[in-house]
């Protein structure tokens, strides 16, 4: 698990495992940690509750946290002590925006020499990415203005969890104005961010591994959780002619995330 999620997603997995007609198997779940908001106190609170959630659903679970690291670079298939009899699944969400532009590519032909049985890999939708900074101040206003009309319109005025996602988003700001184009800095590891479009994750990805797109089944199921909430969010799956797959989670039609799934 390569994200930012704080293990958010995985209770549905342990719930899916559990309810398998079969044996249910082993998850071994390998948490990779780069952020400097997730600090050791945070993860083993995270770890504990994983564990806790497991039992209770009667899974087989063990836990694995890969802390310290500066740069996703860092990574190698010994630190994350994958077996010769596991089926290994790679989880990527707004991990890779932190990332060197330049150092993507290899890190993609990483996760490819792990041969992973399923890539699942979400970033939001924005192009930070030029070395003219105009042009990034200008998508980054856009990006951040739809990010707030978002947080504005979803929670209550005086709502916690709001005041908590604009400090992040604050942070973020920072974090994108405030870098050079060339970040790789030993002492601020990953923390510059460069988000790219979902097209230009889809070239990449491709070159190393073939696309696979959500069944009908997933895309209703989404569809029916956002029904929950403000109507201006809505899913859109691209069409043949876009020379993309996935899907994007979008507020008021504009795209603000995208989605995928791969294989090798």
């Amino acid at each position: 698990d390569i994200s930012n999620t704080l293990c958010t997603q995985w209770p549905t997995l342990l719930e899916a495992l559990a309810t398998r007609n079969d044996e249910t198997p082993h998850l071994k779940l390998t948490i990779v940690v780069t952020s400097k908001n997730s600090s050791d106190v945070v993860m083993k609170e995270v770890g504990q509750r994983m564990e806790k959630f497991a039992r209770l659903m009667g899974v087989p679970f063990e836990l694995n946290v890969i802390s310290g690291l500066k740069h996703l670079r860092e990574l190698t298939k010994e630190r994350l002590g994958i077996q010769e009899d596991e089926a290994v699944a790679l989880n990527c969400v707004g991990a890779l925006r932190r990332v060197e532009v330049g150092e993507r590519e290899s890190l993609i032909k990483f996760f490819k020499s792990l041969s992973p049985r399923v890539i699942t890999f979400v970033e939001e939708e924005g192009d930070f990415v030029s070395d003219d900074f105009v042009k990034c101040f200008e998508e980054c206003l856009k990006f951040y203005t739809l990010y707030f009309e978002m947080l504005e319109e979803s929670f209550p005025p005086t709502s916690n969890e709001k005041l908590m996602l604009e400090r992040e988003c604050s942070r973020s700001i920072v974090r994108v104005l405030a870098c050079d184009h060339e970040f790789d800095d030993e002492e601020s590891g990953d923390d510059c961010e460069k988000r790219e479009r979902g097209k230009k994750w889809f070239e990449r990805l491709k070159n190393e591994f073939s696309p696979c797109g959500f069944s009908d089944d997933v895309v209703d199921d989404v569809k029916a959780l956002l029904k929950r909430y403000q109507s201006g969010w809505s899913l859109v799956v691209p069409q043949g002619d876009d020379n993309i797959s996935g899907i994007y989670l979008t507020w008021k039609n504009e795209q603000v995330l995208w989605a995928s799934t791969w294989k090798p």
